[in-house]
């Protein structure tokens, strides 16, 4: 046994080697291209949350480093985000930035005690519908949230902007042996400072931190009544974290045809959080944009995600007099290439081929994101809808047949299906109660009783029957289904007869 144990962990450990040293001049090149395109994103969204940038940026260099270490994706990149932002200006507002770092820590506890709990498996219940349409609305608000940078703004801009796209579409075709979004920082940034082009640089976005942050509690009371206050952002910060991290995680897993723990993800994603609200940082969680980044540029490995924060932290710090000057043109023409390439363009044609009920997930999942500017919300609403849709399909998946016996005596009713909620009422209206037969035999065999909904169908079948005067017996119940109608029938049954085919 421990010899089994120890092979267990030599796996793991060899495995968890690989994910961080078997693409390592790729990872670091990568990186670096995350690293600033997350910026610009970064300072955004601590605007939204109503705190001062520096909050924002150090977040992401707590939360992409302790992630690349703690969590279960490789090479996806999680930093401050824009749907825990919006969450957070209220509490900011209300009641101060400390009770905000307060909330982020614990949100990355209930995140670990999710984790511990596995509750990552709920994403089995997330269709491909509702993932297209995540993706597809995500690729529109990052294109959406470019357009503030392209209004009233120098000629030039526009001219950088086609430049920085038109190098990430052709350089490709020479070499990928340097992502093509970092050539196009660099070539941008060049013409700017060398031609003194008068176009905003990332020095107008708002004010950079000059040092350190240091680790420290939170200063607020330790009392029932902070724990009041926060408790509900955290609760709603770690919920709409983790959908949107395992969401992003599933992403990758197909842009990479490999697989990742996603109940590890949720404690990497609130190992992180807690850091970063230690640091002075607010919560945040996966961004799909700058994970498409990351792996479209070559990333494969933790590596990448801890360079993109470690070296996040390095242009802060030490190289800010050159990350002043980089074109805020080269980030939006990096943005507007993620949401091109983000965008599922083939779902367009499906929609003509597909299910009607999948085309209706997919875009119910786009419009709710959209008109509520709120991931999370649509892909609440997609499942829903896929649910429903996937209740009714399965409630017309049963028969009823019947059929008299020769001397007319017992009319034997063959039940075949799924009985549960949605079918309920329609397996009550496939009898008829107006016969006048002394006997009726009700054969379950084929059939699966799911729920009381299902129990409580029977029980009206046998009631009404009973009132006709007509002896009732049910027989051929799989032990599950006899389960359920011996915990849960309500008639009486001196009246009926239940026999199951198991026992």
């Amino acid at each position: 046994m421990h010899s089994f144990v120890r092979k267990i962990n030599m796996f793991n450990l060899s495995q968890y080697r690989r994910e961080w040293f078997s693409n390592p001049r790729a990872d670091i090149l990568s990186g670096i291209v995350v690293s600033l395109a997350l910026i610009p994103e970064a300072v955004g969204f601590s605007i939204i949350a109503g705190v001062d940038p520096k909050v924002g940026l150090f977040a992401s260099v707590a939360i992409a480093c302790v992630t690349a270490i703690t969590g279960g994706r490789p090479a996806m990149i999680s930093a401050a985000t824009a749907a825990t932002a919006v969450l957070m200006a209220p509490l900011v507002r209300d009641h101060g930035i400390q009770y905000l770092f307060a909330a982020t820590i614990l949100m990355g506890l209930l995140q670990i005690l999710a984790g511990v709990f596995k509750l990552g498996r709920v994403m089995r219940f997330v269709s491909r519908s509702v993932m297209t349409g995540f993706v597809n609305a995500l690729a529109i608000l990052i294109f959406v949230a470019q357009i503030p940078q392209l209004i009233n703004v120098p000629v030039a801009t526009y001219w950088l902007i086609g430049l920085g796209l038109a190098v990430m579409y052709l350089f490709p075709r020479l070499t990928k042996a340097v992502p093509s979004p970092l050539v196009a920082i660099v070539v941008l940034t060049g013409l700017t400072f060398t031609f003194g082009i008068g176009v905003s640089t990332v020095a107008d976005l708002g004010e950079m931190p000059t040092a350190l942050p240091l680790l420290s509690l939170p200063s607020v009371p330790l009392t029932f009544e902070t724990l009041r206050i926060i408790f509900p952002y955290s609760l709603a910060l770690a919920a709409v974290g983790l959908l949107e991290s395992l969401l992003t995680a599933k992403i990758v897993d197909e842009m990479t045809d490999t697989t990742s723990n996603k109940s590890q993800e949720c404690v990497g994603q609130g190992t992180g959080n807690i850091v970063a609200g230690l640091f002075g940082g607010m919560g945040g969680c996966a961004m799909i944009g700058q994970s498409v980044i990351n792996v479209s540029s070559g990333g494969r490995g933790r590596l990448s995600t801890f360079v993109a924060g470690a070296f996040l932290l390095v242009l802060l710090l030490v190289l800010d007099d050159l990350l002043r000057v980089v074109p805020v043109a080269a980030l939006v023409a990096i943005m507007i290439m993620v949401s091109i390439n983000t965008f599922s363009w083939k779902s367009l044609g499906e929609l003509r081929h597909n299910p009607g009920t999948s085309s209706i997930v997919m875009l119910a999942t786009v419009a709710t994101v959209l008109a509520t500017q709120d991931l999370s919300k649509g892909v609440l609403v997609g499942v829903l809808l896929s649910g429903v849709f996937f209740a009714g399909k399965v409630a017309r998946m049963f028969s009823v047949s019947s059929r008299l016996s020769p001397d007319g005596q017992t009319r034997s009713y063959d039940v075949t299906g799924q009985i549960f909620f949605a079918s309920a009422d329609s397996l009550v209206d496939a009898f008829d109660f107006t016969e006048a037969v002394p006997h009726v035999v009700i054969h379950v065999g084929d059939a699966h009783l799911w729920d009381i909904s299902a129990i409580g169908a029977l029980d009206r079948i046998v009631l009404k029957f009973r009132q006709q005067g007509v002896d009732v017996t049910v027989d051929g119940a799989n032990q599950a289904s006899a389960s359920m109608i011996d915990r849960y029938a309500l008639h009486n049954k001196e009246h009926a007869t239940f026999s199951a085919a198991a026992h």
